[in-house]
């Protein structure tokens, strides 16, 4: 053995064992524990809100593929599309090469994401329906990421400005309100959903909060023998651009609902309120200040 290779050698064997890569793993909204063998680096985005929790989280840059409307923020406009929540590309996805999926559990077509865990790559399932979800979805990302310092960050900030506003609105007068979905027909949510829980925050009564399904018809007599203070409807954003705008007009006839007679029927960017990431902060300050202004309209005593 020539004699200049001995101290190499010897140097090597000096050297600690390189470890192995970490697994890591997460429960998603399911309460399946997704486990990888090691961080994500390709990463396949199936819901606009999942995109923006994925940025947010310090994984922008490993999003390999995602779905229409994915829009925010503008870096996310450059990625690959892979279809939108009623068709997915499957084939593309493949060809992507993920190691992650992450799937918005109500809003992909079930038959479609059956067929993704068939071709054996991880999915995680989110949908957040409190708004305390958010942060700590964030940070399972994190962990699946191994980002785990950004993701507690942005979770921690999140967390912040929720407290604020708990602090600020929580206490005041209750507002009965009614949120409208759609108009024809006449759709609300009950109170499992995400902007149920933004009402609740900011002192907000949800009309039909005891409904069974989770996006209930009703109708317009009931609504009128609810009587909110406030209506709330969803306005035009990026996952609404081809729909028309909301419209209150149908209401104005109905002058005996205080809503009406007060004026109290706010839009808000459906993109703040419908999107269950870390924009939605903002979604239910703008809610706050919509019930203060409702307060602000009732009569002196």
């Amino acid at each position: 053995m020539p004699n200049r290779l001995i101290p190499l050698i010897a140097s090597a064997l000096l050297l600690p064992a390189l470890p192995a890569a970490a697994t890591v793993s997460a429960i998603d909204d399911t309460g399946q524990t997704v486990t990888l063998a090691q961080p994500a680096r390709r990463v396949i985005s199936l819901a606009p809100h999942v995109t923006e929790m994925l940025f947010a989280a310090g994984g922008g840059d490993r999003i390999a593929g995602t779905v229409s409307y994915s829009d925010y923020p503008p870096q996310a406009r450059e990625i690959a599309r892979v279809g939108d929540n009623k068709a997915l590309d499957l084939e593309r996805i493949a060809a992507l090469k993920p190691d992650l999926i992450v799937v918005w559990r109500h809003g992909n077509a079930q038959k479609q994401t059956d067929r993704l865990r068939a071709l054996g790559i991880p999915v995680f399932y989110s949908e957040p329906r409190r708004l305390a979800a958010i942060p700590d979805t964030i940070e399972k990302l994190g962990t699946l990421l191994g980002t785990e310092a950004t993701a507690r960050r942005a979770a921690d900030g999140f967390r912040q400005q929720v407290e604020t506003l708990r602090k600020t609105y929580a206490a005041r007068p209750p507002v009965t309100v009614f949120y409208q979905v759609w108009q024809q027909p006449l759709m609300t949510l009950n109170g499992q959903h995400l902007v149920s829980d933004m009402l609740t925050l900011c002192g907000g009564r949800n009309l039909f909060a005891a409904e069974a399904p989770l996006v209930p018809t009703v109708s317009v007599e009931a609504v009128i023998a609810g009587n909110p203070e406030a209506m709330v409807t969803a306005g035009i954003g990026a996952t609404r651009s081809d729909q028309p705008l909301p419209d209150f007009e149908m209401w104005r006839r109905w002058k005996q609902v205080t809503a009406v007679a007060r004026n109290n029927l706010f839009v808000i960017d459906g993109d703040l309120i419908n999107r269950a990431g870390p924009r939605a902060v903002q979604g239910a300050a703008q809610i706050c200040k919509d019930l203060d202004t409702a307060r602000s309209r009732r009569p002196a005593r």
